[in-house]
């Protein structure tokens, strides 16, 4: 099912903050999931994806903004009514995050044994399936321990579409996987979604999984949305031939970097600016001055000067 937008959109997310202990993680942000699209949402570490995330699924309340998930506001909603907005969607999280105790069968019942009155033979049936769509079935009585990381993402996917979702949110679901396996999660996420019709967000740093799955891509840059744009803007920008970066604007040439995986650019260059000296030497101590045991010597105050002079020569050099 194509995107469309006079269906409206499945996820709206307007002008959302969020903010820890006065420090701004999330700035402004913007973005709409049309039914039936997948949305890759990408960034460096430390841009905010995953917060934004977090905030996306109810699970982090947001400082200023709005979320809607089917037409309705899930911020400010209490636990209750904000369960019953999740029902519509499913999470496949990054680890796979099965119960280790139940088989995969077990784990992918689970939902539909909590949420639903089905009969177990009927739960057993729509069991059988969503292993089956995952490619999956011979696993039905193992353990999470008898199994790879790529079969705990399957059963994980498995679990998450076990309710039928509309709306399918995925966090890093190729990470820590082999390039074989990592691009046969891709193919098996994207053959289902299109299928079923699902809409699906996707928070990766991976670039071959994110090329391979979107409709549309969003990139983060500390906080800050730089552009939501179909992926062949994405592809433009990342095939910018090198003479021509500096043509581009500041945030293109900030994504065109990200997206090559480059050493040098604006990246790179906002690090190397960071005054390293003051962060390391002139901010408040973090570690607690309580020792867990006693000191087996005294260290006389010029040592501890010593130490510093050191430490300044060689963080200018």
């Amino acid at each position: 099912m194509p995107p469309s937008a006079k269906d409206g959109p499945i996820l709206r997310v307007q002008g959302v903050r969020k903010s820890f202990d006065g420090r701004e993680i999330l700035s402004g942000i913007d973005l709409e999931v049309m039914p039936g699209e997948t949305m890759v949402i990408m960034g460096g570490s430390g841009s905010g994806k995953s917060t934004m995330l977090r905030c996306m699924i109810g699970s982090l309340p947001t400082t200023a903004g709005s979320i809607e998930v089917f037409g309705q506001n899930i911020c400010g909603l209490n636990e209750e009514a904000l369960n019953k907005v999740r029902l519509k969607f499913g999470i496949l999280f990054q680890s796979g995050a099965l119960f280790n105790s139940m088989t995969v069968a077990e784990n992918v019942a689970l939902p539909l044994q909590e949420h639903t009155r089905l009969s177990q033979e009927i739960i057993d049936i729509q069991v059988k399936i969503k292993l089956e769509q995952v490619q999956l079935r011979e696993a039905a009585d193992l353990y999470p321990a008898q199994i790879s990381g790529g079969m705990k993402k399957r059963a994980g996917l498995a679990r998450a579409m076990a309710l039928d979702p509309q709306l399918l949110f995925c966090d890093e679901p190729s990470a820590g996987l082999d390039p074989i396996t990592s691009a046969q999660i891709d193919r098996l996420l994207l053959d289902l979604t299109k299928k079923l019709g699902i809409a699906c967000v996707v928070v990766t740093h991976e670039m071959d999984s994110a090329f391979a799955i979107a409709d549309r891509m969003a990139m983060l840059d500390k906080g800050r949305m730089l552009a939501v744009e179909p992926k062949a803007w994405f592809e433009r920008v990342r095939d910018v031939p090198d003479a021509e970066v500096k043509l581009l604007s500041e945030d293109e040439q900030i994504i065109h970097q990200f997206l090559r995986g480059a050493a040098e650019g604006p990246l790179s260059e906002r690090q190397s600016e960071s005054d390293w000296e003051q962060d390391i030497l002139g901010a408040r101590p973090r570690v607690p001055g309580v020792r867990s045991v006693e000191a087996s010597r005294i260290v006389p105050k010029t040592e501890d000067e010593s130490v510093l002079t050191r430490l300044r020569r060689i963080l200018r050099a």
